[in-house]
């Protein structure tokens, strides 16, 4: 390749290098418009008188030239040749991302003005897009054959360097490293092929400047921490010392696969023993009546329906021993349909047990109704309404009146039916979670109880199941022949 051919070029960001296009037109008196090209013509006349510019081949453009909104406008979206333009694709091109000069906003008129009922064009503009505010640079490339430099069809965008409001640079293509030259074949004659790198050419930052810059950005986040701190306040009221405090701020969000439209849900919350609220705290409700809508194969009625709740759980004796799981509050629950004539018909009931560990959660819970035999109970239900209920929502579980050992629902027939999801926020606080080393050298304290109930439950299902089956081979091998387990035993 001839030496005229390889050029080097050090830019600074948004340094202009002028291309010989521009000096050309710039230098024509005529073809100064704006402000902007007065400016370049005064630059270039400095050149000029200085033994002319130093670069041939690379040049750029900045922020404020027209080829930077030129580009913007003609960027395309696929990489098809005849692409069709979108409604929504020309009226994003007319907005800009640029930096916009904006008058502060007194908090006065800022709160007194939440809602725009009649928003202007350009207030639509601006806030409807994401107006992120961007300088653009393009470094280029002049490729044409030697001594035919100026000529707009050979430019070449060689790298493009974006820096938004937030502080992020994006330079694409990358910084070349050790992935070898980037490579531009023209269309043409001769089928010329250009290679460049892109380095970076930036001054290492000293240890004592990267230092400094940590201490201001470690001062910036502490006073910051501070002014919200400051916002929040320190005036928490803390539950009593061997008090859980339990916040559920739960959703119904959805109920589906229901046979019957226009539902509702009843639910209410059952607290265990050493559970209570407080005297003012609602623990049942009624959701609204709720159109369904057909979503893939299944009827769906969307709730969205929030309620809290507010529990504490009081510690017992920590003298006593071995210590007992606590119970958790249990969420009864059921689902009903009301028609056109005002009859209402039992859709479903299910239960929720509370997730013990804090967080969010988002349970989908099925539910069953109970069913008489023949065709009459459900001719009524189909003609009058009304369904076999149940007298006391509890029985959905074990009832809170049952006193025995073993509940019996021998003979009780029942019908699978959809499901309701729940969307809960759980918050626990409690005195005790401030003492964290008290908590390591006292693992049988009630938080620990507390903050391992699903763990110790799991445990002792797997434990049960193991009894189960343990008394199941019993009984198997009490119920065989003792001839046959004799053999058995011998040959073993």
């Amino acid at each position: 390749r001839p030496a005229e051919d390889e050029e080097e070029a050090e830019v600074g960001w948004q340094e202009k290098l002028f291309s010989q296009f521009e000096v050309n037109l710039y230098l024509n008196e005529s073809a100064c418009q704006t402000p902007l090209d007065w400016q370049y013509r005064e630059e270039i006349q400095k050149l000029e008188k200085a033994g002319g510019r130093k670069n041939c081949r690379i040049f750029t453009y900045t922020d404020h030239d027209r080829f930077t909104n030129l580009e913007e406008l003609c960027q395309k979206v696929t990489d098809l040749d005849n692409e069709v333009p979108s409604y929504l694709v020309e009226r994003m091109a007319n907005v800009r991302r640029r930096r916009q000069d904006r008058r502060p906003i007194e908090s006065s008129s800022l709160k007194s003005k939440i809602i725009t009922w009649e928003p202007s064009e350009e207030f639509i503009k601006n806030n409807h897009v994401i107006n992120t505010p961007v300088q653009t640079m393009y470094i280029m490339g002049d490729l044409g054959p030697y001594g035919k430099l100026g000529r707009r069809e050979y430019e070449n965008v060689l790298c493009t360097i974006k820096v938004d409001g937030n502080g992020v640079i994006t330079v694409k293509p990358d910084f070349t490293g050790t992935k070898g030259a980037y490579r531009i074949e023209l269309d043409g004659e001769k089928r010329e092929v250009w290679e460049y790198t892109i380095e970076n050419a930036s001054a290492q930052v000293q240890p004592e400047e990267e230092e400094r810059e940590q201490r201001v950005f470690r001062d910036l986040y502490g006073r910051h921490r501070d002014y919200l701190s400051g916002l929040v306040g320190s005036d928490f009221e803390m539950p009593l010392p061997g008090t859980l405090r339990l916040f559920v701020n739960g959703e119904i969000v959805s109920a589906q696969g229901y046979e019957y439209d226009n539902l509702y849900v009843h639910f209410f919350l059952e607290l265990p023993n050493q559970w209570s609220s407080p005297p003012f705290q609602q623990l049942s409700g009624v959701t609204q009546t709720c159109a369904t809508k057909t979503v893939g194969w299944d009827n769906v009625a969307y709730f969205c329906y929030p309620f809290t709740v507010e529990m504490f759980y009081t510690q017992e004796d920590e003298g006593v021993f071995p210590y007992s799981l606590p119970q958790w509050p249990v969420l009864y629950f059921e689902v009903l349909s009301l028609d056109f004539w005002q009859r209402y018909r039992v859709e479903g009931y299910g239960s929720l047990v509370l997730p013990a560990s804090p967080g969010v959660h988002m349970l989908t819970i099925p539910t069953w109704r109970p069913v008489e035999l023949g065709t009459v109970a459900e001719m009524r239900r189909f003609f009058i309404g009304g369904s076999p209920e149940l007298e006391d929502l509890t029985y959905v579980r074990i009832p809170s009146t049952f006193k025995g050992k073993r509940l019996s629902r021998f003979g009780f027939r029942t019908e699978t039916t959809g499901s309701v999801t729940f969307r809960l926020y759980c918050l626990q606080q409690s005195k005790a979670f401030l003492e964290s080393s008290a908590l390591r050298q006292r693992m049988q304290s009630v938080l620990d109880r507390l903050g391992g109930f699903s763990q110790q439950s799991s445990v002792y299902n797997v434990l049960e199941a193991f009894q189960r089956a343990r008394r199941r081979m019993q009984e198997a091998r009490e119920s065989l022949p003792q001839d046959l387990i004799s053999t058995s035993t011998s040959s073993v």
